[in-house]
């Protein structure tokens, strides 16, 4: 029997992104457990603010978890550490004994003294379009530096992604496993629920059509060009449509509203922020088109999130989103704002053509599930035991 560790700490109240990957892995994991020769065991590292006053708090999602252990320190004060940090796990608790891997999940692993180490890299935003502060950029990337000192594979998502780990960490390419994702929906995820009681739980009139957007409200996902598309499209086709925004504010968000504060069409812009699972599928399901025009993922979650619901799907020709939607979504130049209001005209406009790629992205979706990541991961641990 191989013990497994793997790391929970990126599970907010409010999971999205990393959060949701994280969660539903390990879920996945726990379910093979019967099926296979290994054991899941979770830990977590606390925030700074929560190990300063010693306060371990757990998501509600968490709560059940029987066996889930919490390390000494914040990956904050392991990373000033290194390598001495595995030397303050508690030696004596059994939990932490006999373990032949530990998963980072969130591009990092904690530096035990035993058992090998994986480590997820979900992408490399921070350098390839760094938005963030100069001292976020050194911070994250000095951690990755770090920990690949004593990782022994990395897994992520998208054959792009893993060059991109290769061009700027140098790493070589047989120490990359890639992995599949899967959303958070399944087809039938709205079959069982009431849709109007949902709808009425959400601030916008669904009398009015609605074109969408789900993710953080952050710059690399490109909004600001998603905005002047809306306006272009509005101007020049006189669509009735309006856009929303859901998710919830990220770095320097403060430009995108005020993009959308000076749009002469901003009273048709809704940010809605974050909402329940069943409040996003309802959204996703109703939409006339779900456009993500980001300028780069790692895999890109909510255009298989959009085609398992129903929702045709814009996205740009970049990173790996090609490798997740291929024949299923209609491709534009990020950088185009003008490609970006074509293509959502072109969609709105042809219901042929609509209905053909909400056909196309159910059948591209039903290929991811949780379980095949589950065993994926699996078979890339199996690499290095």
């Amino acid at each position: 029997m191989f013990k497994i560790l793997v790391d929970c700490s990126s599970i907010r109240d409010c999971p999205s992104g990393v959060g949701f990957y994280t969660y539903n892995l390990i879920k996945g994991l726990k379910a093979l457990e019967n099926e296979t020769n290994y054991s899941f065991n979770i830990y977590r590292q606390p925030s700074v603010s929560h190990w300063l006053i010693n306060n371990n708090h757990l998501p509600d999602t968490l709560k059940d978890i029987s066996d889930l252990q919490f390390l000494p320190f914040p990956v904050t004060v392991s990373n000033f550490l290194g390598k001495s940090a595995g030397l303050f796990v508690p030696q004596h608790d059994r939990f932490w004994q006999d373990v032949d891997i530990i998963h980072g999940t969130d591009h990092y692993v904690y530096p035990f003294t035993y058992g090998k180490k994986v480590m997820t890299i979900h992408d490399l935003t921070f350098l390839k379009y760094p938005f963030y502060s100069s001292k976020i950029v050194k911070s994250y990337t000095d951690r990755i530096k770090k920990c690949l000192q004593w990782t022994d594979l990395i897994i992520t998502f998208a054959q792009s992604t893993k060059q991109d780990i290769i061009d700027y960490f140098g790493v070589k390419k047989d120490k990359i496993a890639i992995t599949s994702e899967a959303s958070r929906y399944d087809s039938n995820y709205l079959e069982d629920k009431n849709i109007e009681i949902i709808k009425n739980k959400i601030n916008y009139d669904f009398t009015q059509p609605y074109i969408l957007f789900v993710s953080t409200i952050e710059p690399r996902k490109n909004i600001i060009n998603l905005v002047k598309a809306f306006n272009l499209v509005k101007k020049k086709y006189c669509i009735n449509h309006h856009l929303i925004l859901i998710g919830q504010k990220g770095w320097n968000y403060e430009t995108i509203f005020a993009e959308i504060e000076n749009s002469e069409f901003h009273n048709d812009i809704h940010h809605l922020g974050y909402l329940s699972d069943e409040e996003v599928a309802v959204c996703y399901h109703l939409t006339d088109v779900f456009v993500y025009p980001s300028f780069y993922e790692g895999f890109g979650l909510p255009v298989l999130e959009a085609m398992t619901l129903g929702a045709p799907v814009i996205t740009s020709n970049t990173s790996s989103l090609p490798e997740v939607a291929q024949e299923a979504a209609i491709y534009i130049n990020p950088d185009d704002y003008t490609s970006i209001a074509d293509s959502i005209y072109q969609i709105i406009s042809q219901p042929d053509l609509r209905e053909e790629l909400i056909i196309k992205g159910k059948k591209r979706s039903q290929l991811y599930s949780w379980n095949r990541v589950a065993q994926e991961t699996i078979e890339a641990y199996q690499l290095i035991l």
